[in-house]
């Protein structure tokens, strides 16, 4: 109810622009709905430099139901992430005891402001559902342990390979789950621990096990156990490099500067779970400009982290939900670098699951030795050691309480500002501007923003600063060249063309930059230039009816009006229009093909809504 609430305003939220249209607004598959040509592309292509079929039938299943209504979307999203909550409660209940601690342990998780990012963006529904069947997986592997069978180990696996195809984020299940079996259900026989030690971490246990026997296996056992999933992890590693290698892999950063930016990175995520500020959609990688000092002083934090964990690994939780924390990063933290950020806020979604069970059982733990330490002075001294332990308990409830829901209300404070900031694009992008320093996207996505505003001349000048801060990227040159062309200044707008062709790696971006660079020589006079560049601009993308129209026109002005022919006609091919059959008319005219010339112009008339309009153009 509080995940819901707090939620609430982001159902009157739009869709964003970064991604949304790639999985939603622009991408016909999905807008299909749930169809049987949806499933089979949502299980054999690489788009969006993903293979997550779970992940295109849930937006194509909420197409079906909301069409492209935004509210239906985020809707979808919230519910996932308050049942995500729900269900890490009820799992670290049934697995420890524990009901204050699991109860904060997932409240921390819905109400921090660093899962907005997962919860908000529609694009990252694929989080929220790798995370729901990593939960349902985790949760059936207590129920395994009790009884191991095949069966229900299928069960396991069978969640496991879906949550991969949601997002191969949780492809460290089987890590986790070896975690799971030290600490709370404590499989993972110890030569020197005995079999039924029950410790005060974990009350469940001594119940479970007296009602059930669950067994306790060693280490190689319970290694080899998880070798299946492990197979599984290894197949959906294979399958996202080469998904990756379709657009998502970067190797431009150095090996080094990914090894300081992961060291850095683990330190700020430790930062923005106790202090989460300045959270953005888009961080960018520094590449070699991290500070010496800065990287050897996160070495030094996470050394010093890890030796203490170390330490008080009597207190098993320690250890897990540092180890938590720490390996389910890895597949996150850059050291394979997937596109060009330098961290996320929702790469933290599953991982700080584990900070958050150190924090809440170690604030309790601490409240419990010092409540023992009055337990003993009682001991020593009746009279004032009972009356003091009995307003010690009453106090230190009253505190924890009083602070766990400060806590928690602060949280929300946070969350719901940073949920105002994806109320609209322009909002989104200029915070991040604020919050960041460098990044090419903000600037890109901005002036994206503004320019569906209709405010041009503000978004050519954040279009002009992303090109300074990253020359590399074609769009921001397509937007200048197309504000240029607009304002007729054609002799610009094809030099930054050209800048969009040398650095562009997309096909259809290239195609455009080629077409429109024709319609620009058009415009000047020189066809050879425009003939050249238009022909590129079919070999690259035929289907696009403008750009083979544009051909034509060149064509047909250099005297080839065979080659116009044929242009104008594939034109009509890809999508018929009154102008097209016209054009297409006056060419066979010229040519002396009078019959064709009328077949052509009847065609039009039945196309045109207004066939007088039509011949003027």
């Amino acid at each position: 109810v509080a995940t819901a609430v707090l939620y609430y305003p982001a159902i009157h939220h739009p869709f964003v622009n970064y991604d949304d249209d790639g999985y939603v607004t622009e991408n016909h598959h999905v807008q299909a709905g749930f169809t049987w040509d949806t499933v089979a592309w949502a299980f054999t292509n690489y788009d969006q430099a993903n293979w997550h079929p779970v992940t295109w039938l849930s937006h194509a299943l909420d197409c079906q139901l909301f069409e492209l209504n935004p509210a239906g979307h985020h809707s979808t999203n919230v519910l996932l992430h308050a049942l995500n909550a729900a269900l890490l409660f009820w799992i670290l209940l049934q697995a420890t005891g524990f009901m204050g601690r699991s109860f904060m342990v997932a409240a921390l998780f819905a109400l921090h402001p660093i899962n907005v990012e997962s919860v908000v963006w529609i694009a990252e529904r694929k989080n929220l559902l790798s995370m729901l069947f990593f939960l349902l997986a985790l949760g059936v592997y207590r129920w395994y342990a009790r009884q191991p069978r095949p069966g229900r180990y299928s069960i396991i696996a069978f969640l496991f390979a879906l949550g991969l195809m949601a997002k191969p984020q949780v492809i460290t299940l089987p890590f986790v789950l070896l975690l799971w079996d030290y600490w709370p259900l404590r499989r993972m026989a110890l030569g020197h621990q005995a079999a039924f030690d029950t410790p005060d971490d974990c009350p469940a246990l001594a119940k479970t096990r007296l009602e059930r026997g669950t067994p306790q296996r060693s280490f190689s056992h319970l290694l080899l156990e998880k070798l299946p999933l492990v197979a599984l992890s290894a197949i959906s590693a294979v399958i996202t490099v080469k998904a990756q290698q379709r657009g998502g892999l970067n190797p431009e950063v150095s090996l080094s500067a990914r090894l300081a930016n992961a060291a850095v990175c683990y330190a700020r995520y430790v930062g923005k779970a106790f202090w989460p500020t300045r959270l953005a959609p888009m961080y960018p990688h520094p590449g070699n400009s991290l500070a010496k000092w800065e990287v050897l002083a996160a070495l030094l934090f996470l050394l010093v982290v890890t030796a203490l964990v170390i330490a008080g690994r009597r207190h098993r939780y320690l250890p897990v939900g540092w180890l938590w924390f720490l390996g389910t990063l890895i597949p996150m933290i850059g050291l394979v670098q997937v596109g060009r950020q330098a961290m996320a806020d929702r790469y933290a979604y599953l991982p700080f699951i584990g900070l958050f069970i150190m924090i809440c059982w170690g604030v309790a733990d601490c409240v419990v030795a010092s409540g023992r330490w009055l337990e003993r002075r009682r001991s020593e001294s009746p009279a004032a050691g009972a009356e003091a332990a009995t307003r010690h308990q009453s106090i230190g409830t009253i505190l924890l309480a009083t602070v766990c829901v400060g806590v928690l209300m602060a949280l929300v404070a946070v969350a719901h500002r940073q949920i105002d900031y994806w109320g609209d694009n322009v909002t989104l992008w200029s915070h991040t501007l604020q919050v960041t320093t460098h990044n090419y996207e903000a600037e890109e996505d901005l002036g994206e923003a503004l320019l569906a505003k209709g405010e041009q001349a503000d978004a050519m000048t954040h279009f002009y600063q992303a090109t300074e801060i990253d020359p590399s990227r074609a769009l921001p040159h397509m937007y200048i060249a197309a504000y240029d062309q607009q304002h007729g200044k054609l002799q610009e707008a094809i030099e930054q063309y050209r800048k969009a062709i040398s650095v562009g790696q997309n096909k259809s971006t290239n195609a455009r930059a080629f077409g429109n660079m024709g319609h620009a020589y058009l415009d000047l006079g020189d066809m050879a230039q425009a003939r050249e560049s238009l022909q590129e601009a079919v070999r690259l993308d035929p289907h696009k009816m403008e750009i083979w129209i544009d051909l034509g026109l060149a064509k047909q002005k250099s005297g080839d009006l065979a080659g116009a022919i044929q242009a104008y006609s594939e034109g009509v091919k890809v999508k018929s229009t009154d102008v097209g059959y016209l054009l297409l008319a006056r060419a066979f005219e010229q040519s002396g093909r009078q019959d064709e010339a009328a077949m052509a112009t009847q065609r039009a008339k039945v196309l045109s809504a207004n066939f007088a309009e039509a011949q003027r153009i």
